[in-house]
């Protein structure tokens, strides 16, 4: 059976840009899976989930993650393509179509 996505393509492709700028980083400054996945106080294996880009890798460990490679252009990855208006046009067209999901969207407000 496939595995499906339960967050909005464009979303996807920005987790997956995160962490392969995660993983550069980490790389540039020398620091192993050991070491960074230690530093995260997680498995190697959630250390290479996270830097593939897996949605469900804690949102914690990401930001722990950012801290500790001090990637100050996290909120800038994460929400560039949140304002863009055909984004929030998708997910929310997305979401009017599941009947759980009942949010709302409030960013640019």
């Amino acid at each position: 059976m496939a595995k499906t996505s339960s967050i909005p393509l464009p979303a996807a492709h920005a987790l997956r840009k995160l962490g392969r700028d995660l993983a550069l980083a980490r790389r540039k400054r020398g620091i192993s899976t050991s070491d960074m996945a230690a530093r995260l106080f997680v498995a190697r294996n959630t250390l290479w989930r996270l830097e593939r880009g897996d949605p469900t890798v804690a949102l914690g460990t990401l930001m722990t993650a950012a801290f500790v490679l001090n990637h100050i252009d996290i909120k800038h990855d994460l929400l560039s393509k949140a304002r863009n208006h055909h984004f929030f046009a998708m997910a929310i067209t997305r979401s009017a179509r599941s009947s759980s999901a009942k949010w709302r969207c409030s960013f640019g407000r």
